[in-house]
């Protein structure tokens, strides 16, 4: 069986007891970074074997790992941090999984976008989640597109292109609107700021730095 199991995005103590279990029980851990995970598998005293699986050796793996499920093996995927699949590899394994008749599960748990919408104060019953804007081509009419939809929308973003970001929304939306930008999720520096989208941006160009994972809530048009 192929489990897909969340880890922490922040702080080590979100992961779930059935996340442990998990991956303590199985044959195999797929892991994005090996080093980086080794360091949550330490923590727990998790002492499964991992390899390599990552966006730059998926396709080249992925025959290699149907067979070890087709031969028995239980085996969990894990990204850097949050639920494998959501903007981290894992699509094309499930994809594999399924066409190969494997049986397939994903643990709930730590993701960036569900925390970040509702701390932000904006309504949150409906919303589009983008993750990542293309860096160059096609980024502008992404953006029209999302401004159309007149509901909240979350991005993920990088530290040193938020503030770039968040001048392009505002030039074409047409209205300066409420926004929040939520950094460092569930670690020891998370904060998230509020306000229209001109305000949020006085506020991060005064900071000298801007440093962690960003994520960031645009209202969906005039008071929303």
């Amino acid at each position: 069986m192929l489990f897909l199991v969340p880890t922490p995005i922040g702080n080590l103590e979100d992961i779930t007891l059935r996340a442990i279990s998990v991956l303590q029980s199985v044959s195999l851990i797929l892991a994005e970074d090996t080093r980086n995970s080794g360091k949550l598998l330490k923590h727990f005293n998790i002492e499964t074997r991992m390899m390599s699986f990552h966006s730059h050796n998926e396709h080249h793996k992925l025959e290699k790992v149907i067979d070890h499920l087709k031969s028995g093996d239980d085996i969990a995927l894990i990204s850097d941090a949050g639920t494998p699949g959501i903007s981290d590899p894992g699509y094309l394994l499930v994809r594999a999984a399924i066409q190969n008749d494997i049986a397939l599960t994903c643990l709930p748990g730590p993701t960036a976008v569900i925390p970040a919408i509702v701390m932000s104060g904006i309504p949150c019953d409906k919303f589009f989640f983008e993750g990542f804007l293309p860096h160059k081509k096609g980024k502008q009419s992404r953006i029209d597109f999302l401004l159309s939809l007149n509901t909240p929308f979350v991005l993920y973003e990088s530290p040193h292109r938020v503030i770039k970001t968040l001048h392009k929304i505002l030039e074409r939306s047409g209205e300066d609107r409420n926004a929040c930008v939520v950094r460092e999720i569930s670690k020891l520096h998370e904060e998230p700021i509020r306000g229209s989208i001109s305000e949020i941006i006085s506020n991060l160009e005064d900071r000298q730095s801007i440093k962690g994972e960003i994520v960031i809530i645009i209202g969906g048009g005039t008071s929303k």
